[in-house]
């Protein structure tokens, strides 16, 4: 058999049905255009569409290499030689076209004729009733009737749901050999063992299946395969198992490289380097697909595989960061044809170092507490770990409950699940409790008149004053039929102009008005669904249900909105375009004053990415383009890369605010015109908002003129009072600073020097305790530095010593307590002694042997303190 390398294989399956009319796509990104699922977990979930007939496909037949990326096994990787999370999928698919008569032969010919398997360890399955599958096996195909299996619906019948498109499949299997037999009698096709290996499944799509569960033909029969490369790679190159083929040893290599350890010598590392060596493939692809570590959906699928990976190189010595490590050698394998993982590269190595320093903080925390109570419960002798328990190491130390069980389950002992739910769910009850409108009867109020008056129509886009009759008055929660001047209200309209709060923007202000009333609308909201309502106080006549009125929009304060919106779109794209690809919006605010934009972003953004972004949008303003603003299809909108966000649900029509040749976005909101309306833009603020997500507020239009022209007169009057020029400011506080530092330098000799002098007195008071000589002195207004200075004095003028100093400041005190490398042979301990004295003295401390420090001290009690050094230092040298 000719050997074949997994990067040959991957081609010649391209080849192969190329050469047979199929149009190859390249690989579909892990994050799919369907918002029913997380991942892409087979080849034919970009293809969906096609197959339920949503749409039309482009061609009738289409071969892939899949990038797919399954969760529900995690708990198994590593474990065995065959479960992943990410792996590509081989397919070749027809729409309507092709069907069994050409699918079977060809999967034949491809395995046995191109990569050359032996056909006579080639078996195949098919479902128990297809004997149209059979017969095309049998005659066909040549394969005799002893190696083709009649199997159920659970093994070969494949469907999308329990009604819609199905049909049966039939699965190449390939026989490793008596050695990879489980040695069982039963031991045949269908085993569990790895000796009669699926290679790869043939989908038949034929029926329709009802709510009845009948089964009726499909007009359009449809063909969906499905190969795993790694599967595929460790068949033909006769590996023990995936992790052994040339898609993996690389990686494995490297892993045990860094571990200072040898693979296949002990079962326990061998598992936690086949956990990293799969997870970190799947790293790199997630994150290269704009996905970052969150505690939700996604980013904690990331976040978990990265930190079942950081327990797993615990367990074989990788106690420092090391994924960066071994990245390389995944982009090295992977590169071709995945050239997103070289141009994410950067953005992948950051990701990881960042993700791996912040868990290292807690998983020492975390571990020690949950050893604290894996022991007491193995020491009362019980298997079983309170759920609130491994809730407290979810919530407060990042622990995922998958990696709380695998410590435990090492231990003997499993998690109470039923009782963690219990406790999440109570904080997700907890959550919603605080986001739930106070008033139940006002929330049935909104219903009712949802019921009777249905959306409002929105003339807002076009109109900032318009007619519109009174249809319904609401106050205190309850219908009214009229207000009174002071009231305060809610009024809904047959129409308006006013935009509702939603999309982070805020809703409008401005007046509803008759000849004899004039009402302020204070805020604008959604009551229900469409339903919108107008928050209003009565300033002057009586308003009721039923009158005609004129809504008025503040003008000026919807330009100004207007204005920070448009902003905001041409902040996002330029965010994505100096930070990279893999940022995301994570959530806005639109105000008259300001606008506000939440970055799924994992690292601080520095100055030089600031300006780089002020650059772009005021580049953006200055062009001054017109903006194009349109309903499409949501399919249109995806397609011409317009940024949607995963979590807002969309109907088949879409608004797209487009600014040609910079960005397009999905969007209800009130945009300007034109770029150069904006006039300004000005970042004030950046800040992190948690441990993966960034924000920027900034400025446009006046109040970013308003912003740099306050700015400008802070500087002007710093340059007077300084004596300066405008322009040389800074030049002159450094100056000042360096001037500043130099007299504080000067002041603190002073004060060491007026202290040293004091060292040979100290010195004469010493007392001796177990051959370690013991000098204690208290000072006023010394810092702990100078402290730490004399003490480094005394102890080279007094070999074998133990020095505690105290400083007392107002009602404050503090001891420096330092040990010498004589002393500390001898038996000293600072950091345990500092915990002694702490105990006289009411404070709190501790540090090293050599070195640490006692705060908090009653500063009556500083005399009390030094006093007991001698006979703590007795106890600890005799003990």
């Amino acid at each position: 058999m000719e050997w074949k390398s997994g990067r040959n294989l991957r081609e010649a399956f391209i080849s192969f049905f190329e050469e047979r009319g199929h149009k190859h796509y390249k690989s579909f990104p892990l994050v799919p255009d369907d918002p029913t699922v997380l991942f892409t977990i087979a080849g034919m979930v970009p293809f969906k569409p096609y197959f339920l007939g949503a749409r039309e496909p482009e061609v009738k037949r289409a071969v892939t290499a899949q990038k797919c990326l399954r969760t529900n096994d995690i708990d198994n990787v590593g474990r065995t030689g065959r479960h992943h999370t990410f792996f590509e999928m081989l397919g070749n698919f027809s729409f309507g076209d092709y069907f069994k008569e050409q699918a079977i032969p060809w999967g034949w010919e491809f395995l046995t004729r191109v990569i050359g398997l032996e056909a006579d360890r080639m078996y195949a399955t098919i479902y128990r009733d297809d004997d149209e599958a059979f017969e095309i096996w049998h005659k066909s195909v040549g394969l005799p009737e002893e190696r083709i299996v009649r199997l159920g619906e659970d093994d070969n019948f494949w469907a999308v749901g329990p009604v819609g498109p199905c049909g049966p499949c039939s699965e190449l299997i390939y026989d490793q050999g008596p050695e990879f037999s489980c040695g069982l009698p039963s031991c045949g096709v269908g085993c569990s063992c790895d000796r009669y290996l699926e290679v790869w499944n043939l989908v038949f799509m034929q029926y329709d299946r009802d709510a009845e569960g009948a089964l009726h033909p499909l007009p359009k029969k449809n063909i969906d395969t499905g190969m795993g490369l790694e599967r595929l790679c460790s068949v033909v190159q006769r590996a023990k198992n995936d992790f052994g083929t040339d898609l993996f040893r690389p990686i494995v290599e490297r892993v045990c490289a860094l571990a200072g350890i040898r693979y296949g010598s002990d079962d326990r590392q061998d598992m936690a380097v086949r956990v990293i060596s799969d997870h970190i493939r799947a790293m790199a692809f997630l994150v290269a697909d704009r996905v970052l570590p969150s505690n939700e959906g996604r980013g904690y699928v990331l976040r978990r595989i990265i930190r079942r990976s950081i327990r797993y190189g615990h367990l074989i010595g990788l106690e420092r960061p090391f994924l960066a490590d071994i990245l390389p050698v995944v982009i090295d394998l992977m590169a071709d044809p995945y050239e997103e993982l070289v141009e994410s590269r950067s953005t992948i190595e950051q990701v990881l170092e960042l993700e791996e320093r912040r868990f290292a903080r807690t998983l020492e925390q975390g571990t020690e507490l949950l050893e604290a109570e894996i022991a007491s419960r193995l020491l009362r002798g019980e298997k079983l770990l309170p759920g609130d328990v491994a809730f407290v190491l979810y919530d407060t130390y990042g622990f995922p409950l998958e990696l709380t069980e695998e410590i435990c389950k090492e231990r003997g002992l499993s998690v109470d699940r039923e009782s963690f739910a219990k406790e999440m769910e109570r904080q997700r009850e907890l959550a919603r409790a605080a986001g739930r409108r106070p008033s139940a009867l006002k929330e049935s109020v909104y219903l009712e008149l949802y019921g009777d008056l249905g959306d409002t129509p929105f003339e807002g886009y076009t109109l900032t004053e318009v007619e519109a009759e009174v249809l319904a008055i609401v106050k205190g929660g309850a219908r009214t039929d009229s207000a009174e001047p002071g009231d305060e209200v809610e009024v809904f309209l047959s129409s308006t102009p006013f935009y509702a709060q939603r999309g982070g923007q805020v809703g409008d202000k401005g007046w509803i008005t008759t000849d004899g009333a004039r009402l302020r609308v204070d805020d604008v909201k959604y009551a229900e669904g469409g339903l919108v309502s107008h928050l209003c106080t009565v300033e002057e006549g009586r308003a009721s249900v039923g009158i005609r009125v004129r809504a008025i929009v503040d003008e000026e304060r919807r330009w100004a909105i207007r204005r920070h919106h448009t902003a905001t779109h041409l902040l996002h794209e330029a965010a994505v375009r100096v930070l990279g690809p893999h940022v995301r919006q994570a959530g806005s605010l639109v105000t008259p004053e300001y606008l506000r934009l939440d970055l799924a972003h994992f690292a601080p953004i520095s100055n030089d990415e600031t300006k780089k972004i002020e650059e772009i949008v005021n580049a953006e303003i200055q062009a001054n383009v017109p903006l194009q603003v349109f309903l499409t299809s949501l399919e249109d909108a995806r397609a011409m890369g317009a940024k949607a966000l995963f979590e807002e649900k969309y109907g088949e029509e879409v608004r797209v605010v487009r600014i040609p040749g910079f960005c397009a976005e999905l969007c209800g909101g009130t945009h300007v015109d034109a770029t150069g309306d904006i006039g300004l833009f000005k970042i004030v603020r950046e800040e992190g908002i948690g441990a993966d997500a960034r924000r920027i507020t900034a400025v446009a239009g006046m109040p970013a003129f308003n912003c740099l022209r306050q700015a400008y007169e802070e500087l002007r009057g710093a340059a007077e009072r300084l004596g300066a020029d405008m322009f040389a400011v800074c030049d002159q506080i450094g100056s000042l600073q360096d001037e500043i530092k130099s007299l504080r330098r000067a002041l603190e000799e002073a004060k060491l020097q007026a202290l040293a002098a004091r060292i040979d007195d100290i010195l004469s008071k010493r007392e001796e305790v177990g051959g370690v000589s013991v000098v204690t002195a208290a000072f006023d207004g010394a810092d702990v530095g100078l402290l730490r200075e004399l003490g480094d004095r005394v102890k080279s003028k007094q070999p074998r010593s133990l020095v505690v100093l105290a400083s007392r400041d107002g009602a404050r005190a503090q001891l420096v307590i330092m040990a010498d490398e004589a002393a500390v042979r001898a038996g000293v301990h600072a950091g345990k002694l500092a915990k002694e004295v702490a105990s006289l003295a009411g404070g709190g401390g501790g540090g090293k042997a050599q070195m640490a420090q006692v705060g908090g001290i009653d500063p009556s009690k500083v005399e009390e303190a030094l006093s007991g050094v001698p006979e703590i230092l007795r106890r600890m040298l005799s003990s």
